[in-house]
């Protein structure tokens, strides 16, 4: 029988790495895990509507460092720099009233996503908006179908939706593919993301797939 693995922790070590950077002994651990976890949720909260990537966590022994990926990063930075010092004190009094460790130093650097249309969690997310302001899903699964291949560098996608689609009164499962998605592959650079589209009938969930070709090692000159 076949077992379903997610995409990101299929390659990990191989394509990927870790989304948090650090190490500590056995107490501290427990702590920095359950730092990392409860500041993420809240900044998926914070940033909804941001079209943040992702957020990584390097942590030292002088400072920690939170570096969050969008393709809009004037939406979080704001003007003259006032929203990304708000986000900052707003991460701090959260781990404040969480009672989570102490932080000597704090870094919060905001990084462009260079191509939005080839990464996973915007594309999601555009999916997911356009079913909020009540879109039909057919359309807004094909325009966003046409946008992704049109991307350098996308060989593929595969788009999810599940749920009451339309308000119909069983849910029900949509699904639109174009490309080839080769999961088992470990070479295979894909881009895997769930998202949900709060409706007032219910929720709908959004799993985009995106294929961006094989990955190779480079040769190292021999001596």
């Amino acid at each position: 029988m076949s077992k379903i693995v997610h995409p990101y922790a299929h390659r990990l070590t191989i394509l990927r790495d870790w989304k948090s950077h650090w190490f500590a002994d056995t107490k501290k651990y427990r702590e920095f895990l359950k730092s990392d976890i409860l500041v993420r949720q809240f900044l998926d909260k914070r940033l909804r509507g941001m079209y943040v990537s992702g957020v990584e966590i390097d942590r030292n022994q002088k400072a920690t460092r939170f570096i969050i990926k969008t393709s809009r990063p004037g939406l979080i930075i704001g003007r003259s720099g006032e929203g990304a010092t708000k986000l900052k004190s707003d991460i701090i009094k959260q781990m404040s009233r969480l009672k989570l460790p102490k932080m000597d130093e704090f870094k919060l650097e905001i990084v462009e996503v260079a191509n939005p249309e080839a990464d996973a969690s915007v594309v999601a997310y555009m999916i997911a908006e356009g079913l909020e302001k009540r879109m039909p899903y057919r359309r807004v699964l094909k325009q966003t179908l046409e946008k992704v291949l049109n991307t350098q560098g996308v060989l593929g996608a595969r788009f999810v939706l599940s749920g009451r689609l339309g308000g119909a009164e069983i849910a029900r499962t949509e699904e639109l593919k174009k490309g080839s998605i080769p999961l088992q592959t470990f070479r295979a650079d894909i881009d895997f993301k769930r998202e949900r589209a709060v409706l007032p009938y219910g929720t709908i969930g959004v799993k985009v797939w995106i294929y961006r070709g094989k990955i190779f090692n480079e040769k190292k000159p021999s001596n």
